[in-house]
């Protein structure tokens, strides 16, 4: 009984000790980040606990064991501890690598400026529990090495211990040297100069490459003060100055600009400008100007121009509108001009005035326009109207106006007087004094085949009387007198009537001798001369007119015509009438061989005459045959055919023609050939030009057993043949192939 009442117990004891545990807090259940475990693996319900942050770590966690349940009474997030600034360093920079904020772990690195380098081991800092480690890097200046110049250069500046960035001046102690290299070096960030030290040389310079130019007869080098000549291509200008070659090289750099023209105002009096934004303009570019009422472009005086750049960068009309104003009027007459038009002389403007003397007002004020000031013109001078006196002449030519005072002269036309010159003046009103009419007279006559007595004058006066007498061949035969009427006619005036004069009839004879002249209705007769007809005696008469009747033209015959190498057929006349034909013909050996017509004409000329030609006789060319037959003549440039005789050459027909001197062209000889050589128990073929050599060999069991070679002179004949005798029967035997033993020739040519 007392076993399972022990049993019973240690049970309870088990209920119970499990339940204690189960109001118990663990460790492992307290969850926050960056903290550090807490002392104990559990706690009791009702124990506090103290939760601390990691290290580099800052904040704080209070918790309460609440039936197995942690409660927090204190909540203090852990987070990273902050470090102060890490401290900056001259000359130097630096950069956090992680994050944006001085907290826990933080790493910072330094970094020299350019011209510096690092003097610390370590260039960095890291933000730990107790703040930065190590201490701020420092960075020193980077050094360059010490200048080193010989006499002739000068070296301003810290030649002796150049820091980075320092500079060196270069200059040479004479003015006639420049320096040869860099005149300013500096100290690198490397510790190196920038350059090395410089030397002095001679001032020279080189030609420069001028963009859109080139330099007038370049040379190799320039010596100091020496001038630069060049030029630009077309549309640009060169800079103003001479460049002359100095210490530091041309005193003006060479450049040529872009020849360009400005518009200077695009606004004032402007209504329109195209196109529209531009100021600049190229050479042949051009701006269209409008301009507003009362504006306009000077000296043009329009109100729309187009300007155009001209190659001097000058514009051929100036783009600006100007205020139309007109000019104080000289030179037009007016009185005082400067007292009248002074004030204000612009568009529309109006002003009274007055005019020179002599002169008169065209208006009662005048106004400025775009013309310029009307009426014009302002002051009309006073003048006389060309004089209008009937048949006369101005001596000099007519104006149409003439001014107060002038003189003129005017002359009465042929037939009017007075015949002496007569001055007029221009008065003061306008009006011509002195003026005197022409008056008529009469012309001298018009008397055909008559002289006046004393002279002919072209002019006579009224009632003036005159003789005169007609001229030989011309009849009354005794002088006539006449007069000058009140009308301007001739009165009394008597015709002359012609008489005949001896007629010229050209190659004529008058028959009985000739006269000076032949009363009318008179007959003589003439003859023409030979050679020429009508051959009969001719009969002519004097008409009423004074003129010969029925006269016959003495007309040249033909004369024999001469044609050499010819005979007229019907025999040889001196002369022939004119439309006469005649035949002739060539003789022998000449052309053309037909009868030859011929004809008279009326120029008295041969026409249609042929000369007769020589033709070429037959040719001679022994050994050979004319194709076609043989004929004694052939015409100039006929063309025959001949054939060699056989055993001459050329053996082909040859073609000859008859040139114009008479000559066969063409023509070659017929040349013997040699026959073919006659050599017992051989075959001759052909025929052998001259001077051919062949070649032959004696058939087998013939001596000479060598070819022999022969040859065709200029005889036709072989010459150097040698016969093919028989050899001895047993060389025959012995050298003869029994095949050719039965061959018939003894030679054979080849």
């Amino acid at each position: 009984m007392r076993v399972p009442v022990k049993l019973l117990g240690f049970g309870f004891w088990l209920f119970f000790l499990n339940c204690a545990r189960c109001q118990e807090c663990l460790r492992e259940d307290i969850k926050y980040d960056n903290i550090e475990p807490v002392a104990k693996a559990s706690y009791a319900d009702g124990e506090t606990v103290r939760v601390s942050c990691m290290t580099g770590y800052t904040g704080l966690y209070k918790l309460k064991c609440e039936k197995g349940k942690w409660k927090q009474s204190i909540e203090r997030p852990c987070a990273k501890k902050k470090c102060s600034h890490p401290g900056d360093t001259p000359n130097g920079d630096f950069e956090l690598k992680d994050g944006t904020e001085f907290v826990f772990g933080t790493m910072v690195v330094y970094t020299c400026k350019k011209g510096y380098e690092m003097a610390s081991r370590i260039n960095q800092r890291t933000c730990r529990d107790k703040g930065w480690d190590n201490a701020v890097p420092v960075c020193e200046a980077v050094r360059c090495p010490v200048i080193r110049t010989d006499g002739e250069v000068i070296a301003s500046g810290n030649t002796e211990e150049g820091n980075y960035g320092d500079v060196i001046h270069f200059e040479c102690v004479s003015s006639d040297k420049k320096i040869d290299g860099s005149s300013d070096i500096h100290c690198k960030e490397t510790g190196e100069w920038s350059d090395a030290d410089p030397k002095c040389k001679e001032i020279t310079c080189t030609a420069p490459v001028i963009s859109n130019g080139y330099v007038v007869e370049p040379l190799p080098e320039y010596q100091k003060d020496a001038i630069l000549k060049y030029r630009c291509n077309e549309r640009f200008k060169p800079r103003e100055g001479i460049p002359r070659c100095a210490k530091f090289g041309w005193t003006l750099n060479p450049e040529c600009d872009e020849v360009t023209c400005e518009v200077k105002s695009t606004t004032f009096g402007v209504q329109n400008i195209s196109p529209k934004g531009k100021t600049i303009f190229k050479v042949g570019e051009s701006v269209t100007l409008t301009c507003s009422y009362k504006y306009w472009i000077f000296p043009a005086k329009e109100t729309i121009k187009l300007c155009t750049c001209q190659d001097n960068g000058q514009w051929d009309y100036m783009p600006v509108c100007e205020e139309i104003r007109c000019e104080v009027p000289h030179d037009q007459h007016v009185y005082y001009p400067h007292y009248y038009f002074r004030g204000d002389m612009k568009l529309e403007a109006k002003k009274s005035y007055s005019c020179e003397s002599g002169y008169s007002k065209t208006a009662a004020e005048a106004t400025c326009t775009r013309d310029g000031w009307t009426p014009k013109p302002l002051c009309a001078e006073i003048m006389c109207a060309a004089p209008n006196i009937e048949n006369a002449e101005i001596v000099g030519g007519q104006r149409l106006n003439y001014r107060i005072n002038s003189r003129i002269n005017y002359k009465c036309r042929p037939g009017f007087e007075p015949q002496q010159l007569v001055q007029i003046t221009c008065d003061s009103q306008g009006q011509w004094t002195g003026i005197q009419q022409c008056r008529a007279m009469c012309a001298a006559p018009n008397i055909p085949n008559a002289d006046i007595v004393g002279g002919q004058q072209p002019y006579y006066r009224i009632n003036s009387t005159i003789q005169y007498k007609c001229r030989p061949g011309f009849e009354p035969e005794q002088p006539v007198q006449i007069t000058c009427d009140s009308q301007g006619q001739w009165t009394g005036i008597q015709q002359c009537r012609a008489m005949c004069v001896a007629p010229n009839i050209p190659n004529a004879d008058i028959v009985g001798g000739q006269r000076k002249n032949y009363r009318i209705n008179s007959r003589i007769k003439y003859k023409c001369r030979p050679g020429f007809e009508p051959e009969q005696p001719v009969n002519i008469t004097c008409d009423s007119q004074g003129q010969w009747m029925d006269i016959q033209q003495c007309t040249a015959m033909c004369a024999a015509p001469y044609i050499p190498n010819s005979e007229i057929l019907g025999g040889h006349k001196p002369n022939y009438k004119i439309n006469s034909t005649i035949q002739y013909k060539c003789s022998p050996g000449f052309e053309p061989e037909q009868l030859v017509h011929i004809t008279c004409d009326s120029q008295h000329q041969w026409t249609e005459i042929q000369q007769c030609t020589a033709m070429c006789a037959a040719p001679y060319i022994p050994n050979s045959e004319i194709v076609g037959g043989h004929r004694p003549n052939y015409k100039i440039n006929s063309a025959i055919q001949y054939k060699c005789s056989p055993g001459f050459e050329p053996e082909q027909p040859v073609n000859i023609t008859c040139d114009s001197q008479r000559h066969w062209t063409g023509q070659k000889n017929c040349t013997a050939m040699c026959a073919a050589p006659y050599i017992p128990n051989a075959e001759i073929v052909e025929n052998y030009r001259i001077n051919l050599t062949i070649k032959y060999r004696c058939s087998p069991g013939f001596e000479p057993e060598q070819p022999v070679q022969i040859t065709c002179d200029s005889q036709g004949q072989w010459t150097g043949i040698q016969q093919c005798t028989g050899l001895k029967a047993r060389q025959y035997d012995e050298n003869i192939p029994e095949s050719s033993r039965d061959v018939n020739e003894d030679a054979e040519i080849y």
